[in-house]
């Protein structure tokens, strides 16, 4: 049996062209004492994902809240690490708001067109799956930008 690392590298190769789009999923512990839905808390992830954007820290395309974990498709300034970025944001909202999160994250670069608005419809109909509202256009926890 393989020995796997506790921790994922997220390096993006030299090869991947700059503004590439990745699918992130960002997961709250199991013993968080809150959801990411909460009132308080949502507004609070939103405004800061937003801020990053304006701030050029990541190019937002969508971010979307669930009440256990987070969504977004994101692009990355080249000469920063996407592990760097991400980790300065979760620490932020720790800190800020309490959140507790699973150590790590999932990225998946989104190669085709095709799979960008794959992801961003399953994305954007993840809180319908889950029977959290009836339509993707009632849920209030999301960002989205062209």
């Amino acid at each position: 049996m393989p020995d796997y690392p506790e921790r994922l590298a997220h390096i993006v190769p030299g090869w991947v062209k700059r503004g590439a789009v990745y699918h992130v999923r960002i997961r709250a512990r199991e013993d968080a004492p809150f959801p990411l839905t909460d009132q308080r808390v949502a507004s609070g992830l939103l405004y800061s994902a937003r801020r990053y954007h304006t701030d050029a820290r990541w190019y937002c395309r969508l971010f979307l809240l669930m009440p256990d974990h987070l969504h977004a498709l994101l692009a990355f300034p080249p000469e920063q690490s996407m592990s760097d970025i991400i980790g300065a944001w979760k620490g932020f909202q720790a800190k800020r708001h309490g959140v507790r999160w699973q150590k790590n994250y999932f990225d998946h670069r989104i190669r085709h067109r095709s799979e960008l608005e794959e992801k961003a419809t399953y994305i954007r109909l993840n809180p319908v799956v889950k029977n959290l509202c009836a339509t993707e256009n009632d849920w209030p926890w999301v960002l989205a930008s062209g």
